[in-house]
């Protein structure tokens, strides 16, 4: 089997704050032994061949490097002109086969690129874990990591999670689109369930993170925010997944500085969740801001903070903090089915502190869910 990358993204424009040390000349990479000369240009072109079974495809960039190159990346087919493809016929298929680090500060605006990776060979029940997560961020269990900018990249039907974000500085992620509708149906092998499963649209573990003007069409999480501070997730359009999330929160980790703007989430199992291990120690979660977004037929809960995951209302845990969590700026509205939660709320005891102004949230449908704590919310009640 070959895991397959159709060169043919177009990844230009990339600019540098400190570009001053690195090379005018024009590298291109035809095989691995031309990477470590082309590297040391500041324009790469990357030409179709094969990474030998168990090698790896590195590329450690100069600042201001600009790379020419369409991915196309598609599981279970063979290498057709243009790819670059990794022989996976003498590995387990789970290795860092392709890896790229891109460690300068650049831009990289993507022209087309379609991912296709939902082969039907690479289902196992309702859990597609052949080469974990699919696109840029983490590439077949490899991991890029970017700062700067990423417009407009279309992934279609990824294997499982598509951006893991795990960015050395600021970073603006733009325009891009997760289309795994495919996974809503049933395959040969998961039965009447949907196929896909695990496929986050954004996994965010690291700071200083803007996500604007993105669609994501999935069986999970549009966002998920493990750890990091000043993210902000805005405008962006969410459906059948698992919503806008933080976390789950494991022990030692802080998010803090989070503003989810002006997005719009439908038919999705959760509108808004933030979710803390039972069993997390040492953790925060603070100063989080919900404003002018839109959440329609949800289907178990509105908005859902708890601190009993991966349980949503089970017996909480008291070792993580959530605190200052607020709807106030602009009003955020959500729609529930006649089953769903509006709002829950699973505190563990004195571990959610500080100031929840709800005054700019509106539900409708549903009904009324069990909040603990309650004295720490203002401005808001939970009516069916």
């Amino acid at each position: 089997m070959f895991l397959s990358l159709a060169l043919g993204f177009l990844v230009s424009g990339i600019t540098a704050v400190a570009a001053a040390s690195s090379s005018g000349c024009v590298g291109t990479i035809s095989s691995l032994d031309d990477v470590s000369s082309a590297t040391q240009c500041t324009t790469v072109n990357i030409n179709a061949f094969t990474v030998p079974g168990g090698k790896t495809f590195e590329l450690q960039l100069l600042d201001g490097t600009t790379v020419n190159i369409f991915w196309k990346f598609e599981l279970g087919r063979p290498p057709i002109p243009g790819d670059v493809s990794a022989d996976t016929t003498t590995s387990s298929g789970s290795e860092n086969l392709i890896k790229a680090v891109l460690t300068g500060e650049m831009t990289l605006l993507s022209m087309e690129t379609t991912i296709g990776g939902m082969a039907e060979d690479l289902f196992t029940g309702k859990l597609i874990s052949y080469c974990g997560t699919a696109f840029l961020f983490n590439l077949a269990s490899a991991r890029i990591s970017i700062s700067g900018t990423l417009n407009d990249v279309y992934v279609v039907n990824s294997p499982a999670h598509v951006f893991s974000i795990t960015n050395p500085g600021p970073l603006t992620i733009s325009g891009a689109t997760v289309d795994n509708l495919q996974g809503n149906y049933p395959s040969s092998r998961s039965g009447n369930a949907a196929a896909a499963h695990n496929t986050d649209g954004f996994d965010v573990n690291s700071s200083d993170i803007l996500i604007q003007n993105c669609t994501v069409l999935n069986q999970d999480d549009c966002l998920a925010i493990k750890r990091g501070t000043n993210i902000t997730f805005a405008d962006n359009y969410c459906e059948y997944g698992h919503g806008i999330s933080i976390g789950s929160i494991s022990s030692n980790t802080v998010v803090s500085d989070i503003e989810i703007i002006g997005n719009h989430v439908v038919s999705s199992a959760y509108s808004f969740r933030i979710k803390t291990d039972t069993s997390a120690t040492n953790s925060v979660v603070k100063n989080v801001t919900y404003s002018d977004n839109t959440a329609t037929n949800c289907t178990s809960f509105g908005v859902l903070i708890t601190q009993s995951y991966p349980s949503n209302l089970g017996t909480p845990g008291n070792g993580a903090t959530i605190s200052d969590i607020n709807f106030n700026h602009g009003t955020t509205s959500l729609t529930a089915n006649k089953g769903a939660y509006m709002v829950a709320v699973n505190c563990g005891s004195g571990s959610c502190t500080g100031d929840w102004d709800w005054s700019g949230l509106q539900t409708s449908g549903g009904k009324a869910g069990s909040i603990i704590n309650n004295n720490l919310i203002t401005g808001f009640v939970d009516t069916q």
